[in-house]
């Protein structure tokens, strides 16, 4: 696909409009009907967004049985219904006479269009302006020959909570409410901040015929009793309103949803409501568009592909948000909607592989992203294991810091390579050099050159569940681990590349020196000539058995990681491609599982007992490049590619791992690191 580029008008009344563009961008010339692969979260840009209130939403359009709503996990779900002429409510996907279909889609606004009913043309927007205040530019259109009159009754609701204090303004334009959004555990647990008490504004522009609530029933005339129900509950507040058209007319409305603390003025919510009222949509397009026009797109043969490509780049682009807090640079979270502890509170090194495709979008972001660790790295070279805003996750274990897996140096080099900034490359060498000097001098327990998970080891070693070896042979801390070994091996060699781009000549010869010891250990230590596989060890004999015979010889995904790191031999990585492409174990329908299929304890829908972690097959993809097996490699991306994009399908989401065996994503959507499909795309171009 072309290359798209723009040229920009700066007007005196401060918007942007394009004035010359070589071809429509993808996301601005869709017609993405139900089963599209279009990925429909939607978050503030980062520019306007904070941690908290934070409020991501999904738009759902697409199951026939349910409304076209823009819904939320914790603060409800916006839609409206239209009624014409028959007193049908139409607001199900299957009454529609032409069902939903997106018409541009991008991190932070989505435009679609639908015909309730034949010659009523119902084209709208969601633009998710801030953190806290998101608005809907809809317009009908009657496209037929005679006047009508509809009835429209845009509505907010939820159902864990209930809305309380709901009060209307005097023209009913404007509704006021509080609710509760109750943080979970982990939240509480790291003491993070949360807006607990919100207050919301939901309003319309147009002149209300009434607005009311209920319990949980839809719009009817039952809805509307009240228009005063001060200290009242409600799971549903409405809007109604009789829109007269012209054949041929075209009539604007706006909504819009203000979210604050119930600790704020008032006024000051009442006041960002009004505002939406003036905000241009073609303005936040136009932004968009200027930002993915610097992307560089391979060559795809098909749209699919495209689709997929796409929304990684919108699902990863709106995980970031600025510095705050006690950041000086910004940060990404794992997802923004649903809003969980777990997944907004920090940064940690094995998300941070999203970022070699992430830099494609935005260079400057991905080079701040890895600044954040080095701004909290301890005086001795130590990096915690999460990092945010106001989150320093410092786990001590047995006496140890639990840190995440080294992939620090190496990240710091990848983003190098494409951003060719060496200022970054200068400042990183130093913190890169430090942490690897920490995490060596202190992993090392029986100081024989190879190094063992510490700390909290479940947690530090990414696999921290459903580990067939942690669960049914020993604690990871017990072995000498042959993924992180690998792991070391590679942040040694960056560290090497770096010196040598930076002229540090006898630091580079040093760093060669270490990584060849230890891949020499590698191959010693970890290979086992009868399976033809790597495995860990017993820390303290260096056998492949712990409590019963042979009971290490267990195949996981990291006996591949050999082939990322460089360490096997030719005629290992051969053994090694052979058991990889084997369909009774690791070569699945749909991309590499995380243990091998003929393991008993293989689950393909488990944890790190069988699923597709998608950063973990970007890294024997790597290694499988670098060994000259390109076809198999390509192979591989198709067969992830192939489950991921039928899962948007599905559900328009990107999903924390997938089922290498049938079409099937969980258990956490959203999560940042699914974009690095986008690197592997463009590695097998």
């Amino acid at each position: 696909m072309k290359r798209l580029y723009f040229s920009f008008l700066l007007l005196i009344t401060g918007r942007i409009i394009c004035i010359a563009q070589d071809k429509i961008p993808f996301l601005s010339n869709l017609q993405a009907g139900q089963h599209a692969p279009l990925y429909t979260g939607y978050a503030a840009a980062t520019v306007r967004s904070t941690f908290t209130p934070d409020q991501g939403w999904r738009f759902r359009y697409d199951t026939d049985s349910l409304n076209c709503d823009f819904i939320t996990e914790k603060i409800g779900e916006v839609g409206w219904a239209i009624n014409i002429g028959d007193h049908k409510w139409i607001n199900k996907v299957e009454d529609m006479f032409i069902k939903p279909v997106i018409i541009v889609s991008y991190p932070d606004m989505v435009k679609f269009y639908y015909y309730p009913v034949k010659n009523v043309r119902i084209e709208a927007a969601m633009v998710v302006h801030s953190s806290s205040t998101t608005f809907w530019d809809i317009r009908i259109t009657n496209e037929g020959v005679r006047n009508i009159s509809l009835i429209i009754a845009p509505y907010i609701k939820i159902q864990k909570e209930v809305f309380r204090n709901i009060n209307f303004s005097n023209s009913c334009r404007e509704i006021i409410f509080e609710h509760i959004d109750r943080p979970d555990s982990w939240v509480i647990d790291h003491h993070i901040p949360y807006t607990e008490s919100v207050r919301s504004a939901f309003r319309i522009n147009t002149n209300v015929e009434k607005a009311g609530f209920s319990g949980y029933g839809f719009v009817n005339d039952n809805t509307f009793q009240s228009t005063n129900p001060k200290g009242d509950s409600a799971h549903l507040i409405a809007f109604r309103s009789i829109i007269e058209i012209h054949a041929g007319q075209t009539v604007p409305i706006r909504l819009s949803r203000v979210v604050q603390s119930q600790n704020e003025d008032v006024q000051k919510i009442e006041d960002e409501a009004k505002a939406t009222d003036i905000y241009f949509v073609s303005d936040y397009q136009r932004a968009n568009e200027k930002l993915f026009s610097k992307i560089p797109l391979p060559s795809f043969k098909d749209s699919v592909s495209e689709y997929l490509y796409w929304s990684a780049c919108n699902m990863m682009r709106q995980g970031f948000l600025p510095a705050e807090g006690n950041l000086t640079n910004n940060y990404y979270v794992f997802s923004r909607e649903p809003h969980w502890g777990w997944g907004h509170g920090g940064q940690v090194f094995h998300e941070s592989i999203s970022m070699l495709a992430y830099a494609f979008i935005d260079p400057v972001s991905a080079m701040n992203s890895q600044r954040v660790f080095a701004e909290r790295q301890h005086a001795n070279g130590y990096i915690n294991y999460r990092t945010g805003p106001y989150l320093d996750e410092v786990i001590e274990y047995n006496g140890e810091l639990t840190s995440s897996a080294p992939w620090y140096s190496w990240l710091n080099w990848q983003v190098f390579t494409i951003t060719k900034d060496t200022s970054f490359l200068r400042e990183m060498y130093q913190s890169s050099k430090r942490f690897y000097k920490y995490f060596t001098s202190h992993r090392d327990k029986d100081h024989d050159g190879l190094c063992e998970w510490g700390g909290e080891a479940i947690l530090e070693s990414v696999r921290d569940s459903k580990v067939a070896v942690w669960d049914q042979v020993g604690y990871p801390a017990n072995f000498e681990s042959v993924d992180l070994n690998c792991m070391l091996v590679m942040e040694a060699r960056s560290l090497e590349k770096m010196a040598k781009v930076l002229e540090l000549i006898s630091e580079a010869k040093e760093w060669q020196a270490d990584y060849q010891k230890r891949s020499a250990q590698i191959n010693k230590t970890f290979w086992d000539s009868v399976t033809q596989f790597y495995y860990n060890v017993d820390m303290k004999t260096h056998q492949f058995t712990y409590k019963k015979k042979n009971d290490l010889k267990r195949k996981e995904i990291i006996g591949f990681m050999p082939l990322w790191a460089s360490t096997a031999t030719k005629k290992q990585a051969a053994a090694l491609v052979k058991q990889l492409t084997d369909t009774s174990s690791f070569w699945r329908k749909y991309g590499v599982p995380s243990l091998a299929a003929d393991d008993p304890y293989y689950d393909p829908r488990g944890y790190w007992n069988g699923p597709v972690w998608i950063q973990w097959d970007y890294l024997i993809e790597r290694g499988l490049l670098q060994y000259g097996y390109r076809g198999i490699a390509n192979e591989m991306v198709q067969k992830v590619k192939k489950n991921m994009t039928e899962v948007l399908r599905r559900d328009h989401e990107l999903w924390e791992f997938y089922d290498p065996d049938s079409i099937w994503g969980g258990y956490h959507r959203t999560y940042i690191w699914a974009g690095i499909v986008n690197r592997m795309m463009m590695d097998v171009r």
